[in-house]
């Protein structure tokens, strides 16, 4: 859930909850909005550029209002074009399309986990056993939401997207650790110039690879099938732009400035679950009792992960739970 600058701002938790569960509600949809349009015809690059495109068209104004950031933030501002919007959106639909939406959202939760790997296996700093045990949760969930002992019964390629938009996070959190601080006693950047902004480098991207001019746009004049109901796609495309993607990250952005970072955090982690539960009774994507509980442990995992990684390089050993210490930046969202 992105972040906002620490301000002297009491918060206002009651109504922080309601905006996070809002956000978490309309993140998780995004998939099981999406998958109809690809079924129906679209490329799941397409589905991407116009999510990513119609929703930088509509934060266009914020965009001008923080044009200050492209000076003074340039590396983030691409970064979060690159790897969390065009790298995590295009690698989650292209994972929808072949595994079913909760288990791809729930291998990109093992973001959190990846970015202790990195700290402790590339660049050897010592992490808490607390931060371990978030990683061997979260391995241990994804062999149960994959079914390993089974021979990897899903498609593999559809679990590889997956995992590459897990790491598309990782490279974003990685440069956040570099980028996302103050400098020059101007502050943090605001979360939502860096979405704005990161929405316009994305869809400038997604142009250059869809190639949108090749799309059938037929497809957005018919309907798409959901869960044996016929619904007008263009209804489906404006959900996935305006719900799950501006109205989501916005009341993420509020929820975040109402409530501490940690506990819009964990109440993020429904996300994965509202996903779940929307494609098992909207796309009769059934999970088995296996995967759901290695579901729950691959949260599990993300939240300890999250909670025990720094977004700077202290002195002392880094990855360390507890209150008062860093943790992983929260201004990127999954799909």
């Amino acid at each position: 859930m992105p972040e906002a600058p620490q301000t002297a701002v009491p918060r206002r938790a009651g109504g922080g909850i309601g905006l996070a569960l809002t956000s978490a509600f309309a993140f998780g949809g995004s998939g099981v909005a999406a998958k109809p349009l690809i079924e129906a015809g679209l490329d799941p690059l397409h589905v991407t550029w116009l999510r990513v495109t119609g929703a930088a068209l509509v934060l266009l104004p914020l965009a001008w209002r923080h044009r200050a950031l492209v000076r003074e933030r340039p590396a983030l501002l691409v970064g979060f074009g690159l790897l969390a919007v065009a790298g995590v959106q295009a690698c989650y639909f292209a994972a929808i399309a072949r595994i079913p939406v909760g288990v791809a959202l729930l291998i990109e939760y093992l973001g959190p986990a990846l970015v202790l790997a990195w700290v402790r296996f590339v660049q050897r700093r010592p992490v808490s056993r607390a931060a371990g045990l978030g990683v061997v949760l979260a391995v241990a969930g994804l062999a149960c939401v994959v079914q390993i002992w089974a021979g990897l019964r899903l498609d593999a390629l559809g679990l590889l997207l997956a995992l590459g938009a897990a790491c598309c996070q990782v490279g974003y959190f990685i440069l956040s650790d570099h980028g996302g601080t103050p400098v020059d006693g101007r502050g943090v950047p605001d979360p939502v110039g860096v979405i704005a902004y990161g929405l316009l480098v994305g869809a400038v991207v997604l142009t250059v690879v869809a190639r949108p001019w090749t799309m059938d746009g037929h497809v957005l004049a018919r309907t798409a099938l959901m869960g044996g109901a016929e619904l007008p796609a263009v209804v489906l495309l404006a959900w996935v732009v305006l719900v799950a993607t501006v109205a989501a990250y916005l009341t993420g952005i509020v929820a975040v400035r109402r409530l501490s970072p940690q506990v819009a955090g964990v109440v993020a982690c429904l996300e994965a679950v509202v996903a779940t539960g929307l494609a098992w009774v909207l796309l009769g994507e059934r999970l088995a009792a296996v995967q759901l509980l290695g579901g729950a442990l691959v949260l599990a995992g993300a939240l300890t992960a999250q909670r025990s990684t720094p977004v700077a390089a202290p002195a002392e050993p880094v990855a360390r739970g507890g209150d008062g210490e860093t943790r992983l930046p929260e201004d990127v969202r999954l799909p």
